[in-house]
């Protein structure tokens, strides 16, 4: 009855927010968007923030009634089935089998087994070095990469906002690339930071199913919008006359909205499939973040289920993606290709080649990581290489982009003018 409440209020909760949000884009997209980039920008992070939460708490209310009504099915079957079942204990055994519904078995229980096994609270995330001494270094060094990470792409943001020469597509998707990267670290790192200083590795089951919503929200999103970026460098190479008519800015919008709602759908249905398996074989994830792949391998299904749920969703979230940037950079290099000057050639690449990098630099990262795991037998150096995709490759895009992009420096240094003109300098 609480379950059904709650998920009618999430529901009705997270409706009017996102038609609050979704109507101030509209005037984002009607009006001139050098005057609403900044107020755009805060919709689709207020959009972020309540998905965040909003759909995995109906998620999980839906899942506790089905829980629940599955539970109640096959206690109504058994004491039909048990002649000497007295009313007491009758009673008893609705109450214990009401509160076993997710629980971690060393073997995967049969259909007798079932009611006997106790819940899970919580799961236990892979540390990345049992060495004490290296603790504080760890701590220091995931630190001050987090804030690096943050204030760079946060600065990026700024620096587009406040600069009326970057109000055009490509920044305006990089602004959101920054944005995407700011959610996909702090996602696991400060949790990391934490568990380094507490020496506590303990993560709630709701806590994790959270993280791995989000998780994957800001990593497909990080995938889509990098394919997006390759549609924008494809049009602006290949079509640079009607560029502008285009790429305008109602398509803009559209297209992060439909990443966003993509990569929220993308979660939810990994939400789904970790509440559809009840029972998990153990508790100890081998990494340091709820990782989707890590959560499907504890849980008590066939390993055919395990490798159809896996490819299935990773062709969606990688294949798809990759296939769009590959046949954006197809088009690109036949287009430059056709340029006579070498110096027209090199211009025209110049404006794809920051992207290119970071392209290169995600995709080389998660392919590394994937090898590292099929190939290594130590759960902790296929931790240590999660590293790489997670902290590293955002931290790096800010660099990329200002070192590589001559307008954005520019603007850098516009801006630090008028900081030091307004203080007297």
């Amino acid at each position: 009855m609480f379950a059904a409440l709650h998920g009618r209020l999430f529901l009705t909760m997270y409706l009017v927010m996102l038609g609050n949000r979704l109507i101030i884009l509209a005037d984002f997209v009607d009006f001139h968007p050098s005057m609403y980039i900044s107020t755009g920008i805060l919709s689709l992070v207020d959009i972020w923030f309540i998905s965040t939460m909003g759909p995995s708490s109906m998620v999980v209310c839906t899942g506790k009634l089905l829980s629940d009504h599955v539970l109640a099915s096959s206690l109504k079957t058994e004491s039909e089935s048990s002649e000497g079942l007295t009313q007491e204990l009758f009673i008893k055994s609705v109450l214990l089998t009401m509160i076993q519904q997710r629980s971690s078995l060393t073997h995967c229980p049969g259909s007798a087994q079932a009611k006997n096994v106790t819940r899970v609270t919580e799961f236990h995330l892979m540390g990345l070095s049992e060495d004490p001494d290296l603790q504080p270094i760890f701590f220091a060094l995931f630190l001050t990469m987090y804030l690096v990470t943050v204030l760079g792409n946060l600065l990026i943001i700024m620096i587009i906002i406040s600069d009326s020469h970057l109000h055009t597509p490509m920044y305006f998707f990089l602004s959101n690339l920054s944005l995407a990267d700011v959610c996909f670290i702090s996602t696991t790192v400060p949790k990391l930071i934490v568990n380094i200083q507490t020496q506590r590795r303990a993560i709630s089951y709701e806590g994790c199913l959270t993280q791995m919503s989000l998780f994957v929200i800001s990593g497909c999103m990080d995938d889509m919008l990098l394919t997006v970026m390759a549609y924008d460098r494809f049009v602006a190479i290949c079509h640079p006359l009607q560029y502008h008519a285009i790429v305008n800015p109602r398509l803009c919008v559209s297209l992060v909205l439909l990443s966003f709602f993509f990569s929220l759908l993308y979660s939810q249905l990994h939400n789904f499939i970790a509440l559809y398996f009840v029972y998990f074989r153990d508790v100890e994830i081998a990494n340091f973040f709820c990782e989707p792949s890590q959560i499907l391998n504890l849980t008590c299904s066939d390993t055919i289920t395990k490798y159809i749920v896996m490819y299935f969703f990773g062709s969606i979230s990688a294949f798809v993606p990759l296939l769009g940037i590959f046949f954006s950079y197809y088009k690109i290099v036949s287009s430059i290709l056709r340029v006579s000057s070498s110096g027209g050639k090199y211009k025209a690449f110049s404006t794809c080649g920051s992207h290119l990098s970071v392209v290169c630099l995600f995709y080389g990262t998660a392919i590394g990581v994937y090898l590292n795991s099929a190939l290594s037998k130590s759960p902790r150096n296929s931790a240590v290489a999660s590293v790489l995709y997670t902290v590293v490759t955002p931290m790096l895009n800010p660099f990329i982009y200002s070192l590589r992009n001559r307008e954005l420096k520019s603007a850098l240094w516009r801006l630090q003018c008028i900081s030091l003109q307004s203080h007297g300098f």
